[in-house]
């Protein structure tokens, strides 16, 4: 089996979710990888995209991406960047984080997932399940999840 090839990882912006991509960049650094950066979002609602548009103007809201998946993906490049990562590609989909992590894989050839545990022992990702759980049953490819959280 060779290397993998492309490697996608999910991140919310959140700290835990920064961990996975430091992880996923390395990796992709260590084998020539491409590493697709992916951030799933929720439409922004009509009065949210008003008021940036207002404080920005309609043009420099459009070009400068400042949705909060936007912020997520420039920041996660930072860091795949000094994680040593060259080959970055960047998507934003508008959907659950589960569909759209599993759609792009599948759509852009991803060989493996990598995503934080985050959620994977609370109440709620019991009862009602966790991207991490449900995406390791729904991916198409190989799925690593790496210990992002402290205990906490």
């Amino acid at each position: 089996m060779s290397a993998y090839r492309i490697i996608l990882v999910g991140t919310d912006g959140s700290e835990t979710s920064f961990r996975a991509v430091d992880r996923a960049a390395q990796l992709a650094a260590a084998t020539g990888a491409t590493l697709l950066l992916a951030s799933a979002y929720s439409p922004m609602p009509e009065r949210e995209r008003a008021s940036a548009a207002d404080r920005l103007g309609d043009l420099a809201y459009k070009v400068q991406g400042s949705t909060p998946a936007d912020d997520a993906l420039r920041a996660a490049r930072e860091r795949a960047v000094a994680a040593g990562a060259r080959d970055i590609q960047q998507e934003a989909v508008e959907g659950d984080a589960v569909d759209v992590i599993s759609r792009l894989a599948k759509e852009r050839g991803a060989e493996l997932v990598v995503i934080g545990n985050r959620g994977l022992n609370s109440l709620a990702g019991r009862i009602l399940g966790s991207v991490p759980a449900n995406l390791s049953h729904r991916s198409p490819v190989d799925v690593l999840i790496v210990h992002t959280t402290d205990g906490k």
